[in-house]
């Protein structure tokens, strides 16, 4: 009797040990980044990819593909190629996906969520597990929400305050057809084309102004060309921390859990990176105590004042022009998003 209970405990071990045991990894995972190394988003995915390494123990390798090389620049396509498994990972924005996954384009609704707070209401309520189950559903495992940041408006011509200060500006905006919406409704001349022919086009004199979150003046230094921003939090641009979900599905228990480790607490790193300045001093003192950054990145707004850049805050009036003057965004798009999933954001952020 003894000998039997043995030989079943055995028999137990063994199988409890088999699949990782037949688990073979690949010598590289690629991982898709639009942005290159050194934006927070940047940044963020090389430290996804380091957290896997230390977790893991060198058993899994991510190599980031920095400026959407594995897609020759075709930045929007990230959500297709990681769901078909031509790319492994993916630390992407949700606006590049969002042509295919419509429930993304909640987060471009303009002037709708403005606020962090809301933005984690969101990201981590009912709106949220709605957009994560759309994203599953089409064959990418979801595994942390990162951030790219709110997006302002910068400009060549003139200091943007109200809804007419926008009419008659080249701006130049993402491949989104919600953002082309959005600047044709404010009377704007939008313009999509990839980042390296607008910064010429900035130079020339031949588009106006654009859209971003603060990196443009971290990283872009767009003080170069522009002289006028408008903080105005119009939209939100999270990034989807991501893998293939049937590569997610061939790694063993322990090493789903070490990579799900590693991604949310990248996904933290990043945001922090995104906030810091933003948000008080919240993500300064996460990054502080939490991540033990001693080299503070530079306060965004105060270095582009020195450097020559009017920046317009808007009062909570000058932001309700705007949605006003954007409703028949809403109008077109809600239906397409979902109302129930608007309405879903809308207690969320209650």
């Amino acid at each position: 009797m003894k000998y039997c209970r043995y030989v079943l405990i055995a028999a137990a071990l063994i199988a409890a040990v088999m699949p990782l045991a037949a688990f073979t990894p690949k010598k590289e995972y690629t991982m898709q980044v639009n942005v290159g190394p050194a934006y927070d988003w940047g940044v963020g995915a090389q430290k996804f990819a380091d957290l896997v390494a230390e977790k893991t123990n060198g058993l899994i390798n991510i190599k980031p593909y920095f400026g959407s090389s594995l897609l020759a620049g075709k930045q929007t396509n990230w959500y297709q190629a990681v769901a078909d498994g031509s790319i492994d990972f993916v630390v992407d924005s949700t606006i590049n996906a969002s042509s295919v996954i419509r429930s993304l384009n909640l987060f471009s609704l303009p002037f709708f969520i403005n606020t962090y707070e809301n933005v984690d209401k969101i990201e981590n309520g009912k709106a949220g597990a709605r957009i994560i189950a759309d994203l599953e559903k089409g064959g990418v495992k979801f595994l942390a929400w990162g951030e790219n940041g709110f997006r302002q408006l910068t400009n060549s011509k003139r200091e943007v305050k109200v809804p007419q200060d926008v009419a008659g500006l080249k701006v130049r905006v993402v491949g989104s057809p919600i953002f082309i919406d959005i600047f044709k409704q404010l009377g704007a001349d939008s313009v999509n084309m990839n980042w390296a022919d607008a910064v010429t086009a900035f130079q020339q004199g031949v588009v106006d102004g654009q859209e971003n979150p603060k990196s443009v003046l971290t990283v872009v230094k767009i003080w170069e060309y522009h002289k006028y921003m408008t903080n105005w939090n119009y939209l939100i641009d999270p990034l989807v921390f991501g893998v293939n979900m049937q590569q997610w599905k061939n790694f063993p228990a322990d090493v789903q859990k070490q990579i799900q480790d590693a991604a949310t607490e990248a996904a933290e790193y990043e945001k922090a990176l995104a906030r810091a300045y933003l948000d008080g001093d919240k993500s300064l003192n996460i990054l502080k105590t939490k991540f033990k950054v001693t080299q503070l990145p530079e306060e965004p707004f105060a270095l582009a004042i020195s450097k020559g850049m009017k920046i317009t805050n808007l009062t909570p009036d000058q932001l309700a022009a705007f949605k006003e003057k954007t409703k028949p965004v809403y109008d077109k798009w809600v239906p397409m998003i979902g109302e129930d999933l608007y309405k879903l954001a809308v207690e969320d952020m209650k």
